[in-house]
């Protein structure tokens, strides 16, 4: 039985592109980022957030056509001259029915930033979920979410931002309503609200009268000596990917919409996006912007850099250098980490490199995200650590160069043993993986993560066009077999 059914839309006005909509075999979820290239990749088209893809060349109309089908993380089973592909016949007025297998754990859900989310659904004269499915705050890239609620909405920053005539290297921002408080369920998508600048383009939202890359790190709420809530975000400034000349904490002024800089810190180490989250220890509220680094909850505390922690197997004050690396050890050489003011942390590549030095054992490093199938190294860096109420465990994801791993821990520290490997992208990059969980689902079963899809820091030969350097949103059934089966 071929996968394919062409059906007829006389109702539809003849000026209606024939389009073609990709859904998941098994859950008939519509599938994005599906390419349908005809023989030797002569034409392309993708699918757009709702899994269609218009096929708006006139050439083809009246005409049988042959397909091949390929999309990151899923397979097409039907065959043509041994490729996944079909035959269909374009008829204007009309579409195809496609299927699709999923071999990633998580579903593609839909993309979150650019322009033309739903181009090719608005083309089809298809209904879409968000207000605007064309272009919203003037952009067509982003770069690294960081979000977080904050007083009744979720506040969205983001990094470098592209536009059609316009570019913003000091944090753009949006905000959207809560699920189920005029928000849209996060299966079906985000309607992002930008702060926008005189011509209608997102706005720069951190700017200093400083040279270089102005990049958020991550966003939390402590409430200021007055008992009001506050949103705080780390950040760094620096020229390109060069290592950061400024590094400090903005409070978000909400009278004027834009971050203010409220206390440098030391630039004891580059950038890195952080997630925050809450722990609770010895009746001491923390906020941790990464497993093993934190700082207590409390207004005063953010501008004393003896007041940020870090887990570390470091001697005290020390940071880290591969070349002398000052390990913490006891008489009886086993290593004394624990939490120490002005004291760097050591990142789970810098754990790799002492390994292969002979400084540190293979069993005393947290983050050795071997693969729980093959017992071989990921090669992953940790991401973003949530408490998830479902397993009851710490949960964490990490990423490799276009992979998304997942793992879980009884300590929000780990260490990280095993992980599952949930998303692929073939020779794509998609990094700064970031989950949300104030999109959970049923008790903690479901969770949502996005990252950016983009070529930087890949293999990728060419670009896909209005996915690329964008944010795209993925879902995790955590009572998925191969993600239970972690625990044992």
């Amino acid at each position: 039985m071929p996968l394919v059914a062409v059906v007829a839309a006389s109702s539809v006005c003849a000026a209606t592109p024939f389009w073609i909509r990709v859904t998941d075999q098994e859950t008939g979820r519509r599938v994005p980022l599906v390419q349908l290239s005809t023989p030797r990749d002569a034409i392309r088209f993708w699918t757009d957030s709702n899994g269609v893809a218009a096929i708006d060349d006139s050439t083809f109309d009246g005409h049988d056509v042959i397909f091949y089908v390929k999309s990151h993380g899923y397979e097409f089973q039907e065959r043509i001259l041994g490729e996944p592909g079909t035959r269909v016949h374009v008829e204007p007025g009309s579409h195809a029915e496609l299927k699709i297998h999923r071999v990633n754990i998580a579903e593609r859900l839909y993309r979150v930033t650019g322009e033309g989310i739903y181009r090719d659904s608005v083309l089809a004269g298809l209904p879409v979920p968000i207000a605007q499915p064309l272009l919203n705050g003037g952009v067509t890239g982003q770069d690294t979410n960081i979000s977080i609620p904050y007083r009744g909405k979720i506040f969205w920053c983001y990094g470098d931002t592209m536009g059609l005539a316009a570019m913003s290297f000091a944090v753009s921002c949006a905000t959207s309503e809560v699920p189920g408080k005029g928000g849209l369920a996060p299966a079906e998508g985000v309607n992002l609200n930008y702060f926008i600048d005189a011509n209608g383009f997102s706005r720069k939202m951190l700017p200093l009268p400083r040279p270089g890359l102005v990049w958020i790190e991550g966003l939390f709420t402590v409430r200021d000596d007055s008992g009001r809530e506050r949103l705080v975000a780390t950040y760094t400034r620096q020229p390109g990917v060069a290592p950061a000349t400024e590094r400090g904490v903005a409070v978000f002024d909400d009278d004027a919409g834009q971050f203010q800089v409220l206390a440098q810190l030391p630039t004891r180490r580059g950038h890195k996006s952080s997630h925050p989250f809450q722990v609770t220890e010895n009746g001491v509220n923390y906020w941790y912007l990464f497993p093993h680094q934190r700082v207590r909850d409390d207004w005063k505390a953010l501008a004393d850099p003896k007041s940020w922690e870090s887990f570390t197997c470091l001697q005290a004050g020390a940071t880290f250098d591969i070349r002398d690396a000052k390990l913490d050890r006891r008489p009886d050489r086993t290593l004394d980490c624990g939490w120490k003011a002005d004291t760097d942390r050591i990142e789970a590549s810098e754990e790799r490199q002492l390994i292969a030095r002979g400084l540190l054992k293979k069993e005393e490093a947290f983050f050795p995200l071997l693969d729980a199938e093959t017992g071989k190294e990921t090669l992953a860096t940790p991401s973003s650590v949530a408490w998830n109420a479902h397993r009851k465990k710490w949960i964490l994801l990490s990423e490799h160069v276009g992979s998304v791993y997942y793992s879980e821990s009884d300590q929000p520290t780990g260490p990280w043993l095993r992980a599952v490997k949930i998303v692929g992208h073939n020779d794509y990059n998609f990094y700064n993986v970031t989950q949300h969980p104030f999109f959970d689902e049923d008790g903690g079963r479901v969770i949502y993560f996005e990252g950016t899809y983009t070529t930087s820091f890949s293999n990728a030969k060419e670009q896909t066009p209005r996915y690329d350097y964008n944010q795209i949103m993925y879902r995790l059934d955590l009572g998925d077999s191969r993600i239970s089966g972690i625990a044992r």
